[in-house]
């Protein structure tokens, strides 16, 4: 039986141009940036996304870790939204890498941190204090929504008044780009730094992005070789990724299409409750309100029919489009799902 995976977009396998650019990479010795196909694909990206420079690294955690470890001084503490990824898949690196402390907070207004949210929690030369070492944000968001360009713009003039650089985890920023109809540097002009992951919904099969300035980038390479991340001869793996940042993109605008849909197609389902402004990228939350139904049961029965889910959290089932999924494999689980709720 086919799996349909709907689990998340990391799940995708690379493409047949990927596989046969990886077989043609020219390679080099990265470490000693040697390697011209990494050095193509940095390039690039500094240029995509209007930044001095760029650094390929192994991961999104990788490239967060990083960027937080080029930022702050052991002892700093960063302010972040006790949803991001940082704080809640990232197994406390922070503080087991680089001695700093996460001051986070949930966010009071909206699904992001706000000016109201982070200006009480800056903290500076009080020797009682840790200082605060930088500002964490995250576009788009862990549950799919959006942070608009305008409260990005809001936290930067606050961030610069206080002196304190601003990290943005864009690990699906080109998701985000598309929900906001702006150019993906556009966002990227909001932060000092900024991660993007290659091996989400743009498909590489392994890799993410650290860009800032030239400095900055410089700091971060340090970092990396700190984590083990001179990867030599990485080419191969820099070849795909070049595939996914120039034409990944085009994939994603199809695939909040389809998350749209099987958006719609759930909520028209009776037992099912799903919050359709909330559906503004490629990932969707499903709530299972039926008497004697679970969304654990859910979870298994769809597992039967052949649809990948993750097991429930607090948010609910969590649904995820991606390039290995059409618009029949979208009509096909809202069908099964459906089939759910008549037994």
């Amino acid at each position: 039986m086919r799996i349909r995976e709907f689990r998340s977009d990391t799940l995708t396998r690379p493409t047949q141009a990927m596989r046969e650019a990886m077989l043609r990479a020219e390679v080099g010795d990265d470490v000693y940036e040697e390697d011209p196909t990494v050095n193509r694909l940095q390039a690039l990206a500094a240029k995509e996304l209007s930044k001095e420079a760029a650094l390929f690294v192994p991961s999104g955690t990788a490239g967060n870790q990083c960027a937080l470890g080029a930022h702050c001084l052991p002892g700093n503490e960063a302010i972040v939204s006790d949803t991001v990824h940082m704080v809640q898949y990232e197994a406390g690196a922070p503080g087991a890498l680089w001695g700093v402390q996460l001051r986070t907070a949930m966010p009071s207004a909206f699904p992001y941190l706000t000016v109201d949210d982070i200006l009480p929690r800056l903290r500076s030369d009080n020797i009682h204090h840790p200082k605060t070492g930088l500002i964490i944000l995250e576009n788009a968001l862990s549950d799919g929504t959006v942070m608009p360009l305008s409260a990005m713009n809001e936290v930067q003039t606050l961030a610069q008044e206080h002196g304190i650089p601003i990290h943005l985890d864009g690990a699906r920023l080109f998701n985000a780009a598309i929900a906001l109809g702006v150019e993906p540097a556009e966002i990227a002009a909001m932060a000092d730094s900024v991660m993007v992951c290659l091996s989400k919904g743009l498909g590489a099969p392994v890799g993410s992005l650290l860009l800032g300035s030239r400095a900055f980038v410089e700091q971060a390479r340090r970092r990396r070789k700190i984590l083990g991340g001179g990867m030599r001869q990485v080419g191969v793996l820099a070849a795909p990724a070049m595939i996914a940042l120039t034409q990944g993109r085009e994939g994603l605008i199809q695939d909040h299409k389809n998350a749209r849909l099987l958006a719609e197609l759930l909520g028209r389902i009776h037992g099912i409750d799903i919050d359709l402004a909330k559906v503004q990228t490629n990932m969707l939350f499903v709530k299972i309100n039926a008497e004697n139904k679970t969304e654990a049961d859910f979870v298994a029965f769809m597992r039967a029919k052949g649809f990948a889910m993750n097991a429930p959290t607090s948010w609910g089932i969590r649904l995820v489009t991606s390039y290995e999924v059409d618009q029949a494999d979208v009509r096909a689980l809202a069908a099964a799902a459906s089939e759910y709720f008549t037994m």
